[in-house]
């Protein structure tokens, strides 16, 4: 109970405190990365250092969710000074064993170091570590939080790996269950949900390691809780540029899922989870795209690309028996796009062991008048734009021998 009445009391405060940066977006770029950043995804690394100052940019590296920071620190440190940044570690961290993080936090020397850089990057690891160390237990900035919104604010960059993406929006995810046990026992705040450092602003939620976990549904229920319209889901070794004007940018290795429940809806009357008329968006790497509008802009291989309903390359149905395996929502959304068939199924079943066996869900994507697919020239890509997505719970039948 006080462990509720606290992320309470930290969201009403964060809330209030939030509200009035929002009026005037912040002049910097968040580089939201989905996890498992390889040290050869150099595309990325370049960014950050180019948006931070180019050659020389002063870039503080905060390990804080790390739980071994001085490695962790020392490596991203390493990797951003060899495309020519000029990298340090903040040892500001839980995990450091001789330190004391709360007093890290509010040391000015530090916060000074921070706001006089160009840019910020956070480690991944446990995101709550890095929201217990730099938000106070009433909810107001630390030292080192309001340098890091400071430098922010007047042009600098925050990046985030894992979980330092998680801590982008101003909910997270904290206590994680499976996929579908998540589905199927909901979600609740002080329990799986937890107050964000809300960077990306009050109205998008993120979330991370998306199509190598199957994690875009369990994006659903934390949406649906707090009320978000809009959600970015990125996957690993992936990086969303994002300026203060929501114009984003995709990099590196696959893409990101966008969410819009505008028009969503779900019927009260079944207890299980459902959701009607959402839209389901898939964009590749090196396209843009702008957020709330969605207008988007081809990556270079895309330009001719776009699908033409009327000419399918696809006969064959669409259907996937594992809509929360490794990348089967991506593969499933871009058999649908260039077919003539304009439905598909996913299904999304317990594992053995986990809470609810007879539970399940149906996933069903169409293709809808407003969805759009663009084909790269160069390779089995595509961008995939508005698919209808529906979900609904299925009840599964036990075996009938024992």
């Amino acid at each position: 109970m006080k462990r509720w009445l606290g992320w309470l009391v930290a969201g009403l405060i964060w809330c209030t405190q939030s509200s009035a940066a929002d009026a005037v977006p912040p002049q910097g770029a968040l580089v939201i990365i989905g996890g498992a950043l390889r040290a050869d995804n150099a595309v990325i690394w370049q960014r950050i250092v180019a948006l931070s100052g180019g050659a020389g940019a002063r870039i503080a590296v905060l390990p804080t969710a790390a739980g071994n920071p001085e490695r962790s620190g020392r490596n991203i440190a390493a990797q951003l000074n060899r495309h020519g940044a000029a990298a340090f570690v903040v040892p500001l961290a839980p995990a450091y064993k001789q330190r004391d993080y709360r007093r890290d936090a509010e040391d000015e020397q530090l916060a000074q170091n921070i706001r006089q850089a160009g840019g910020v990057y956070f480690a991944g690891g446990d995101q709550t570590r890095i929201t217990r160390a730099l938000v106070r237990p009433d909810g107001s900035r630390t030292a080192v939080l309001q340098a890091i919104w400071e430098m922010y604010e007047r042009g600098g960059v925050i990046a985030g790996t894992s979980a330092g993406a998680a801590i982008m929006s101003s909910t997270m995810y904290d206590e994680t269950r499976s996929v579908i046990d998540t589905l199927t026992s909901g979600v609740s705040d002080g329990a799986e949900l937890a107050p964000g450092l809300g960077f990306i602003g009050n109205d998008i939620f993120v979330d991370q390691h998306l199509l190598a976990r199957g994690r875009f549904a369990r994006m659903l229920p934390a949406m649906l809780k707090k009320g978000y319209k809009l959600g970015l889901g990125i996957d690993e070794n992936t990086a969303l540029v994002i300026r203060g004007q929501r114009d984003v940018e995709v990099l590196g290795y696959q893409g990101a899922l966008l969410l819009d429940l505008q028009q969503a809806t779900v019927d009260g009357a079944l207890a299980q989870f459902n959701l009607s008329n959402a839209r389901i968006s898939y964009y590749d790497r090196g396209d843009r795209f702008e957020l709330p509008s969605g207008r988007y802009t081809p990556s270079a291989d895309k330009i001719d690309g776009k699908v033409d309903p009327a000419h399918p390359a696809n006969r064959q149905p669409v259907y996937s028996s594992d809509i929360l395996g490794h990348n089967a929502v991506l593969i499933l959304m871009e058999r649908l796009i260039d077919n003539v068939h304009t439905q598909a199924l996913g299904i999304a079943t317990a594992a053995p062991g986990e809470p609810h066996p007879e539970l399940g869900y149906e996933f069903k994507f169409s293709r809808v008048a407003e969805s759009e697919g663009y084909e790269s020239a160069s390779s089995e890509a595509y961008t995939v734009l508005r698919l209808r997505l529906d979900v609904r719970p299925l009840q599964i039948s036990q075996p009938w021998y024992r």
